[in-house]
């Protein structure tokens, strides 16, 4: 089902499909989220010739699926990042995700988008998450923001204090993606939609390898360019190892009709199970939008199980909620808490990375546009020394990566050894499973009560085998996040092509 904000909305008829008309840029930029098509918009403004490649169409990936939060409370983020690496880098963290939401708040108000104007709050749903939500408190003041505790709030679920922020925003992010579209064109850019970029090579100019559904057929084109970015969630490229250095999450949304009153302030929980909760102006009326039921990716024994107790968790506190929609997200954690955003390798001023937004990529994603684009047109900002992709503050995370790294292992093993052990490899409406023998291993799924789904198992990636996740109805890989169809079809990265049939 398409989230709250795809449903409906003719997104996937943006951009030019096809063969792109021309070949060589200054900058290709690889993914039309919030990132990239922002990124795409300073660049061109400033004169640049500029192509976007999306794989499928503008807001397909975490941008289109996010719940909309413009915040600078984030949850358990900031005394994260204060335990890890002190006041300097925290106040720089702030600083970056302060000018991106303030740029996009400018923006949508120029642009006559609308913005919900509400205070944010991180709370404990029990006395357990307390000492967590006031070293919140605590970050909160550390990096200059007019935190508060609130001992109580007027609210139906569980809530046992925590932290509030006023005036931060929500927003619908599709209208943004299209107002964003509309200004590259504008300025001359293009928006090259079904394009799948499967390498880079060169050095001066890159060599963009992009596969193209051209009428129904696939056709190879090489597009060429002085630089490149990837704003793909993660970085599709292996150089610089990033998908070592991240866990991908995902995570669940729903919406529901609710009579009566809906929560004002957005929530987020602090402590398990994830509670997340705001409301969303929505035809003639409201929705209220609840998400959570977060796991690492490939590696939740049953995600429908969560989702159900999420829904639960809604109908119980929103008596009469009746759902309308259902949707997920993919989001990934740096081992060191900060986001990567630089060049891909160190010394390199030609390929840029933008990722780790770790859930908090309406401010992170607009303040790496900001300081990608500022550094390709020869500038720098002050607070990009939070948002290094290679730093020594990054040795803060080693601990986080050894273990990430180890369970990467565990779980290469496990996916290859558990199969062998399956006795039925006919799974039931909405399964899937992986059965066989190492040498011949099968994918089989029965997606939407359809006829069987048979194919290769193996992630093309680093070779992981994949799982079946019953919520979302799709192949993961538990090693890194790559996400397939039922078909096989490549839906998220680092994978470069789908499933083998």
């Amino acid at each position: 089902m398409p989230s709250l904000w795809l449903d409906g909305r003719n997104e996937q008829s943006r951009g030019t499909p096809g063969v792109p008309e021309e070949l060589t840029y200054d900058v290709v930029v690889v993914g039309a989220g919030l990132t990239g098509l922002t990124t795409a918009v300073l660049l061109a403004r400033a004169g640049k010739r500029v192509i976007v490649v999306e794989a499928r169409h503008a807001g397909a990936g975490t941008t289109g699926n996010t719940t909309g939060k413009v915040s600078l409370l984030q949850g358990s983020k900031l005394s994260r990042i204060a335990a890890k690496h002190g006041s300097d880098l925290l106040r720089a963290y702030v600083a970056g995700n302060a000018e991106g939401r303030d740029w996009l708040l400018r923006y949508c108000e120029s642009h006559g988008l609308s913005v919900q104007f509400e205070d944010a709050y991180s709370y404990a749903q029990a006395a357990g998450g307390l000492e967590d939500a006031r070293a919140e408190l605590a970050a909160g003041r550390q990096a200059g923001l007019d935190v508060r505790w609130e001992a109580d709030a007027d609210v139906p679920f569980p809530y046992c204090g925590g932290v509030r922020l006023p005036d931060q925003a929500q927003i619908d992010p599709v209208p943004l993606l299209g107002s964003l579209v509309t200004e590259l064109e504008l300025h001359g850019g293009v928006l090259q939609s079904g394009a799948r970029v499967e390498s880079v090579s060169g050095h001066g100019p890159l060599r963009i390898h992009v596969r193209v559904n051209a009428g129904g057929a696939t056709q190879k084109v090489v597009i060429r360019a002085s630089q490149c970015v990837l704003a793909t969630g993660v970085p599709i490229l292996d150089r610089g190892a990033f998908f070592a250095r991240l866990t991908p999450k995902r995570s669940y949304c729903l919406a529901f009709d609710v009579p009566g009153d809906i929560t004002r302030p957005m929530f987020l929980a602090i402590d398990d199970p994830t509670r997340s909760v705001r409301y969303a102006p929505h035809g003639s009326g409201e929705k209220l939008i609840v998400g959570g039921a977060g796991h690492t990716v490939g590696r939740a024994p049953s995600a429908a199980q969560s989702v159900e107790e999420l829904a639960q968790w809604a109908v119980l506190h929103y008596p009469g909620a009746v759902q309308t929609h259902f949707w997920s997200a993919q989001d990934y954690s740096p081992i060191d808490e900060l986001p990567y955003v630089g060049p891909i390798l160190p010394g390199s001023d030609s390929i840029f990375v933008a990722t780790g937004f770790d859930k908090w990529g309406m401010t992170n994603g607009v303040a790496a546009a900001l300081a990608l684009s500022g550094r390709i047109l020869g500038g720098r900002m002050e607070w990009a020394t939070a948002f290094a992709s290679w730093s020594r503050h990054e040795l803060s995370g080693l601990t986080t990566a050894m273990t990430i790294n180890a369970e990467v292992g565990v779980n290469m093993a496990k996916g290859w050894l558990t199969p062998s052990t399956v006795r039925d490899a006919h799974p039931g409406e909405g399964d899937g499973v992986v059965a066989g023998p190492p040498w011949h291993l099968r994918a089989v799924s029965r997606p939407d009560g359809s006829e069987e789904e048979s194919v290769s198992p193996v992630c093309p990636h680093l070779g992981g085998i994949v799982s079946w996740n019953d919520a979302d109805h799709a192949w993961e890989c538990p090693l890194h996040g790559s996400r397939f169809a039922a078909d096989g079809e490549l839906l998220e990265g680092p994978a470069t092509r789908g499933l083998s049939r």
